[in-house]
């Protein structure tokens, strides 16, 4: 009688390193960032945000009070200072909103992908089907971070028991705890936000590529260094892609691994109708690259801009 043994399931690595699937079907290596990491980028955010509070409400407050000293040293204060004096209220109300929901929209929908915490300790936001970070993406993983973080705060900040048996305090502690911890139980450091957006937190590449590039006659002229073949790209083939792939094409070139090399050359001779060959991957990457590059910096000077092959 045979015997069927189990099916093992091959666990991802578990120092980080994860493979990320572009639609074009292109293996590209990642790194996710550590958990220590996303606490202080966290916390560098927190901290400018509070200190963008605290001027707005100084400014606001010396606003209004300069507008109610003035009107008691004239003929006393009127209809009109009660009104300015509520209008300077609910701009700064506004302000506050703006400073707690919109920040972490603005950066992390930029081409970097990352707030200034994030950018000051090397990570950045990547979608996990290795698609465009889309506003959706970040518009669901930051509406959980109210129910993750400052729900729970606030609760526990606004609580108060006069009977000793603070319940409501500690269910906010718990609950809070809960989800900061969560990145700590599961390998992919992912918390609540990022399982239902679809997102990675990653390592962003350190190297400038400048460093990692051949000597630059592949990318100024188009002619490899190697087999002396010369990669020139009509504008309609330069047309099929966009600022993402881009950005993918750059990311390949840092990590300089050949079989990304490979796969993203075969991917892109494909998409132009080119016979891709073997054994000069990186100088027509390095080519089309620049030369790309040149083509959408020369299309946002006149006011035109490709978000990506689909735009």
């Amino acid at each position: 009688m045979a015997i069927t043994l189990p099916r093992l399931r091959r666990l991802p690595p578990a120092d980080g390193r994860r493979t990320l699937i572009t639609p074009e079907g292109i293996a590209l290596p990642i790194t996710l960032a550590a958990r220590s990491s996303r606490l202080g980028a966290l916390m560098i955010d927190l901290g400018i945000m509070i200190l963008t509070l605290l001027i707005l409400t100084l400014v606001f407050a010396y606003g209004g009070m300069r507008l109610w000293g003035d009107s008691l040293s004239a003929k006393g204060h009127d209809s009109s200072v009660n009104n300015a004096v509520q209008f300077l209220i609910i701009a700064w109300l506004v302000l506050v909103w703006l400073t707690r929901y919109a920040y972490f929209l603005f950066f992390e929908l930029g081409p970097r992908g990352a707030t200034p915490g994030k950018r000051l300790t090397g990570i950045r936001i990547a979608a996990r089907n290795g698609g465009r970070l889309t506003a959706e993406m970040v518009l669901a993983r930051n509406l959980l971070r109210d129910i993750e973080l400052f729900l729970p705060l606030q609760l526990f900040l606004s609580v108060n028991s006069d009977d000793g048996t603070d319940y409501a305090g500690l269910m906010a502690g718990l609950w809070f705890l809960l989800f900061a911890l969560f990145p700590l139980f599961n390998r992919d450091r992912l918390r609540a936000g990022d399982i239902i957006a679809g997102t990675w937190v990653v390592e962003a590449p350190k190297r400038k590529l400048e460093a990692v590039m051949s000597v630059s006659q592949t990318a100024t002229s188009g002619t490899s260094t190697t087999t002396g073949a010369s990669y020139r790209f009509s504008d309609d083939e330069l047309a099929v892609y966009g600022e993402f792939e881009l950005q993918t094409l750059e990311r390949v070139l840092r990590e300089n691994r050949p079989e990304a090399l490979a796969a993203v050359q075969e991917a892109i001779c494909r998409k132009l109708g080119w016979n891709p060959g073997a054994g000069d991957e990186r100088a027509f990457l390095e080519a089309y690259y620049t030369q790309l590059r040149a083509r959408l910096e020369a299309g946002m000077r006149m006011g035109r801009r490709k978000a990506d092959k689909n735009a």
